[in-house]
C-alpha cells in the first residue's frame, strides 16, 4: 500500500562546528514529518559539504522550508520565495514541537511569510 502524503517540506540543516548538531538535527525533523505524514527533503551543510542538495524544482513545489541553522547558510537567497520557518539548532532539538507547530500555522500563510524562532 503506498500512503500519500499530503505534504511536502524540504529542510536544510547547518550547525557551527558542522558535525553532529546538523545531522542529529536532520534525523529528527525526519522522524518528525513521519509522524505529520509529511514528506521532507533534507539538505544538509555540514562538515564533509553540502549534502543531499536540494535543487529548484525541490523549493519551488515545497509546501514550506524549514532552515535550521546556526550558521549563515550556503544559498539562502534560494528560499526567498518560499514560505519558511527559521531556528536555530539547539532550540530545535530542545523544543522540536515549537517548530512543527509553526509549520502547521505557515501552511495557511500566504507564500513568502517568513517565521523566525527565537
Amino acid at each position: 500500500m503506498v500512503v500519500k502524503h499530503e505534504r511536502f517540506l524540504v529542510a536544510v540543516t547547518a550547525c557551527v562546528s558542522g558535525v553532529a548538531h546538523t545531522y542529529m538535527a536532520a534525523e529528527r525533523l525526519e522522524k518528525l514529518c513521519q509522524q505529520e505524514k509529511w514528506t521532507v527533503k533534507i539538505e544538509t551543510q555540514g562538515a564533509l559539504g553540502i549534502e543531499n542538495s536540494l535543487n529548484a524544482v525541490d523549493i519551488a513545489r515545497a509546501d514550506a522550508v524549514l532552515l535550521i541553522t546556526d550558521i549563515e547558510l550556503a544559498g539562502a537567497e534560494r528560499f526567498t520565495q518560499s514560505r519558511s520557518v527559521q531556528s536555530g539548532i539547539n532550540a530545535f532539538l530542545r523544543e522540536p514541537q515549537k517548530v512543527i507547530a509553526a509549520v502547521r500555522k505557515l501552511l495557511s500563510a500566504p507564500q513568502h511569510t517568513h517565521l523566525i524562532l527565537r
